[in-house]
């Protein structure tokens, strides 16, 4: 059975993150200029997805920004969450996507989101196993977080634009959330 076959979709929308411990999940989400973290425990099968417009800093969020539109923010919730169902810091893993520069006369927080996600994870001492950044067009996302697998889709101009268009709305206020779904 291949592991699209009878998947169950989950998807991330800009300011969430998930955690999964069902290998019959997918988690996907849409990405212009935001990234995607996915991260998983190898060895317990356990793994997640977040999805930030911004990389943000202290002082951002001290300032009394939304949170959840910062990776600083998003990148410690996805980890924890991942520590709590079980995965052990030292084994985890990350693939990195995103960060297109969808608007050419505009700064390229594409860019900085992704060279902010690197940079955490290195910190973090977490190995980024794949990356697929940067370029002029959004991705649509699929990942598997019990084995690890990803794929992208590469959107068309019209595609890009409409994701470009939903980043630059004001964030919806939402709290994270974390899911997790128990397997016996």
């Amino acid at each position: 059975m291949t592991p699209e076959a009878g998947a169950r979709r989950v998807h991330v929308i800009q300011g969430e993150y998930k955690v999964i411990n069902d290998p019959t999940v997918v988690l996907t989400t849409i990405l212009g200029s935001c990234v995607a973290a996915c991260m998983r425990d190898p060895v317990i099968g356990v793994g997640g997805m977040n999805h930030f417009l911004l990389p943000g800093s202290a002082e951002a969020m001290a300032s009394g920004g939304d949170a959840t539109r910062y990776g600083v923010h998003l990148m410690e919730l996805l980890i924890n969450g991942l520590l709590k169902q079980g995965a052990r810091r030292d084994r985890l893993e990350a693939k990195i996507f995103g960060g297109a520069r969808t608007i050419a006369r505009f700064s390229n927080v594409g860019e900085q989101n992704a060279m902010f996600a690197r940079r955490f994870l290195l910190d973090e001492g977490i190995q980024i196993v794949g990356e697929s950044t940067g370029g002029e067009h959004g991705r649509k996302l699929e990942y598997w977080p019990s084995s690890g697998r990803a794929r992208q889709y590469a959107l068309t101009g019209v595609e890009t634009q409409k994701t470009v268009a939903l980043e630059q709305r004001p964030a919806p206020v939402v709290k994270p959330v974390e899911s997790s779904i128990e397997f016996f």
